[in-house]
């Protein structure tokens, strides 16, 4: 897929089995779309959580559950588009059966948070639950296409804001990205299904890429990661900068720190039609000239961010 980074909650999504529940507190309708569309692969979904649950995963820090999630997801198909199930309407997803890099990441760290939470059963709609708390503004979908966060360093910073991760690219040695300009989707816009069929989304789309042209992304320059790659670790998130205009980071995968120290790229990488161990992330970064340096994400404990809410 290409992605212009591009790629408990209040639940506005409804199941056709389950009875409505109250309207969200924007008073916004409970949207609907079939199980189907929505959520592909249950029987990989069951099979994974159940793996985790035997060897207790839910005892590991979030980073390390979200990292097992990742390798166990290694093979793969690589599947681009994977966000684009409608139309018109909007809705958290999941597709185990292909994964482009955006749907890898989410899903792993997805899957760790939810975990997080006690149960005896995990069912698809938990998983939906969260992967609707990091992949939408504010953590809520009400059927929207621009409720989703498209570009991953809009991702950083609304996640960061909401203590869902730490962004610690500026206490990495981040520098500014200078004068970028942001227009990879309205530029192409035919490449995205909601985009191509409701023309009026297209100037709101304009609008939504001029406000993340002034975030303040900063990103951690190439020639400097093998030095910093020591201080990742398991789990954190990271966008790869693209030195390119259009959008801030072309690409996304895990830190994985494999057996030999080396800290790696976990990914779908869309070269290998599959997900990946890749090599070390320094080693990728320079194995392409348009790799401009990276972005960092340490997803946080969820209890942790729900107690402090309290």
């Amino acid at each position: 897929m290409r992605i212009p980074f591009v790629a408990g909650v209040a639940v506005s999504l409804l199941l056709p089995s389950q009875a409505a529940p109250p309207a969200s507190s924007t008073g916004s309708p409970v949207i609907r779309l079939p199980m189907k569309t929505i959520f592909k692969g249950e029987s990989t979904f069951h099979r994974l959580v159940q793996h985790a649950q035997r060897e207790q995963w839910q005892r590991l820090p979030i980073g390390e559950r979200t990292v097992r999630f990742g390798l166990a997801m290694v093979g793969t198909p690589y599947r681009g588009f994977t966000l684009e199930i409608d139309d018109r309407v909007e809705s958290p997803s999941v597709n185990f059966q292909g994964l482009d890099c955006w749907t890898f990441f989410e899903t792993a760290m997805g899957l760790a948070r939810m975990m997080e939470t006690p149960r005896s059963k995990y069912e698809p709609i938990d998983l939906l639950r969260e992967i609707e708390c990091t992949r939408y503004h504010a953590g809520t979908c009400h059927g929207n296409y621009l409720d989703r966060l498209h570009y991953l360093a809009d991702w950083y910073h609304d996640n960061h804001r909401r203590g869902t991760i730490r962004n610690l690219t500026p206490s990495l040695g981040g520098i500014p990205f200078k004068n970028r300009k942001i227009s990879e989707m309205t530029t192409l816009w035919k490449s995205y299904r909601y985009l191509r069929n409701n023309p009026s989304l297209r100037p709101q789309m304009a609008r939504h890429e001029k406000r993340v042209a002034h975030l303040p992304a900063v990103y951690i320059p190439k020639q400097r990661v093998a030095r910093m790659e020591r201080s990742l670790k398991n789990g954190d998130v990271i966008g790869i900068a693209t030195k390119y205009h259009g959008g801030f980071c072309s690409h996304v995968g895990l830190a994985y720190r494999a057996k030999d120290g080396s800290v790696r790229l976990l990914h779908a990488s869309s070269d290998r039609k599959k997900v990946i161990i890749d090599a070390p992330i320094h080693q990728y970064l320079n194995r392409y000239k348009k790799h401009a340096g990276i972005l960092v994400g340490r997803p946080q404990p969820v209890l942790q961010k729900n107690t402090a809410r309290r």
